[in-house]
């Protein structure tokens, strides 16, 4: 029964030292990853049966017809699949899901482009709560999830999180920067911020003396990936926060971001 796993499991690192009754919940979605090993051994396409009966094998065949298919295709086939079936009702109707993959599913319905006549105003505000999700891996496919919106219209973007960045969650406060980091990790980078951050800075500013070491490291993670094409912008704006804000915070914050310049 799933009620004698250890929610408190430090969970293995590795996805083929998952224990079998580990595994068998999580494939069962009875049970939230407590780490990435275990995200990465879910069987996607058993999952999304267990999670969604109605649709039979017929209607998850697109996830078990390629085996080598990569993590984020998969979580992207289950999210159309779903999408296709439920139309928008899937978000509500998985929203509060016990597996914290299928959750991660609804963040890319949102952002599919096939989710049709959202506007990207529609699709932030839809994300909010996923971004502020208990678990981490759905506030990852929070972003991820919205990330191809976002770079179609970067300065729309920037204008709609600008608020975020003052929210009193930080989670919310860190999804403002994470969602918009010049080359994240497993997505698209964002050429125009590449070539010029600077239009983030509304953004990056009123986070330099954040208080999360959440938000901190997701700052400064933003002002390395700017460094390595632009170094100018980011020794300048550095030098000018640890002038203006004299904070063990914003020195965090600062350390990290330059942490590759020389």
């Amino acid at each position: 029964m799933p009620g004698k796993i250890d929610p408190n499991r430090k969970g293995a690192s590795s996805p083929k030292n998952v224990p079998n009754d580990v595994l068998r919940a999580l494939n069962k979605g009875e049970i939230p990853t407590v780490n990435l090993g275990e995200g990465l051994a879910i069987n996607t396409a058993e999952l999304l049966l267990n999670a969604a009966p109605e649709l039979g094998k017929k209607g998850i065949k697109p996830l078990t017809d390629d085996p080598e298919m990569g993590l984020m295709n998969r979580w992207r086939t289950a999210a159309a699949i779903l999408l296709d079936h439920f139309g928008d009702d899937a978000i509500d109707r998985f929203a509060d899901h016990p597996s914290d993959t299928v959750r991660g599913w609804c963040c890319m319905v949102i952002g599919l482009t096939e989710t049709r006549g959202w506007s990207l105003k529609k699709r932030i505000a839809r994300i909010k709560p996923f971004a502020d999700d208990e678990h981490f891996g759905v506030r990852e496919s929070a972003w991820l999830g919205v990330r191809d919106r976002i770079i179609e219209d970067v300065a729309r973007s920037i204008t709609l999180l600008t608020p975020w960045t003052t929210s009193r969650s930080a989670n919310v406060r860190r999804f403002a920067t994470e969602a918009t980091r010049p080359r994240g990790v497993w997505c698209a980078h964002i050429t125009s911020l590449k070539e010029d951050p600077s239009p983030a800075l509304p953004l990056l500013e009123p986070l330099k003396s954040d208080s999360s070491k959440y938000v901190q490291d997701s700052v400064a993670n933003w002002l390395n990936d700017a460094g390595k094409t632009a170094p100018k912008f980011v020794i300048e704006l550095t030098d000018r926060w640890l002038d203006e804000s004299d904070t063990p915070e914003t020195d965090r914050i600062v350390r990290r971001a330059k942490r590759n310049i020389a």
